[in-house]
């Protein structure tokens, strides 16, 4: 079976689910055809110390983008 369940079929079987992420890996929910969720097995989940010890920063996704800088006009005292 393929690692991408429909929402319905995730919610009907949820059994098979769960066996299935466990043999096979992380499994992937879509709802209306998009993807939604992932159930992925405990042993394969990062722990928070996992993340906070990683080498690599991971806030590209908590800082919201900045909108592109404006020039103003600095005004003048005759």
């Amino acid at each position: 079976m393929s690692n991408i369940w429909p929402a319905d079929a995730a919610k009907e079987n949820f059994n098979d689910l769960l066996e299935t992420a466990l043999a096979q890996g992380p499994q992937i929910v879509t709802q209306h055809g998009v993807a939604a969720a992932v159930l992925v097995p405990i042993d394969q989940w990062p722990t928070l110390k996992d993340l906070l010890l990683a080498p690599e920063a991971r806030t590209e996704q908590l800082t919201p983008p900045r909108p592109a800088l404006r020039n103003r006009i600095i005004p003048t005292f005759d």
